[in-house]
């Protein structure tokens, strides 16, 4: 069995969480041959799934990461109408972990999911290398857009799979509030960083 380590994620949704960290450690071990750092990295039980499904394509690990997400939602009695996941960072991925968590997170929780209600319309750089969270709150200002009025009223979920500064997650967010006139955003993000920005 699987043990989480929820944290509290405060910010202008009603309630949210991460599920655990993703990682214990994480200790220089010096350059490989082209120069890059190498870490010897340990990682909690959510981290370390999360990283099979999305380095190794192990898309065995769905079926627990939903299990825990869904029995955590249960205990907190989240009333939710709709899964609404994050547009993801890299679109070249040959498949989107953050999708198919919210796709069976949804059919778990038998709601809708709506994967086209939020959409990037502004070109922004690849915002891992931006390390403040105050520029990466710039860079995603007006970045977000709702493209559905099906949201309007609801009561919604929002799911990704990795928490940094939750820069992403605020500029989401404020679209479904703003354009998408939502009643209610429950967040729940599956591991995070032990350290913003």
């Amino acid at each position: 069995m699987i043990e989480i380590n929820p944290i509290k994620l405060k910010d202008s949704w009603n309630e949210g969480f991460a599920l655990d960290y993703h990682t214990i450690s994480s200790i220089y071990i010096g350059d490989d041959e082209y120069g890059n750092p190498q870490f010897d990295t340990k990682r909690t039980a959510i981290g370390e799934l999360l990283y099979k499904l999305k380095y190794c394509s192990d898309k065995t690990v769905i079926s627990t990461l939903n299990h825990l997400a869904f029995r955590f939602i249960k205990v907190h009695k989240w009333s939710i109408d709709m899964v609404i996941p994050i547009p993801p960072s890299n679109v070249n991925r040959t498949f989107q972990p953050v999708y198919l968590l919210a796709e069976a997170l949804a059919k778990s929780l038998d709601v809708s999911l709506r994967k086209d209600c939020v959409v990037k319309i502004k070109d922004t750089p690849q915002i891992k290398s931006v390390y403040e969270c105050d520029k990466r709150l710039k860079i995603l200002k007006d970045a977000y857009s709702v493209l559905t009025t099906e949201v309007a009223g609801k009561k919604v979920l929002v799911v990704d799979d990795l928490y940094r500064s939750g820069a992403t997650l605020k500029a989401v967010t404020q679209a479904l509030k703003s354009e998408g006139k939502v009643s209610d955003i429950y967040v729940l993000v599956f591991s995070r960083t032990r350290r913003a920005g």
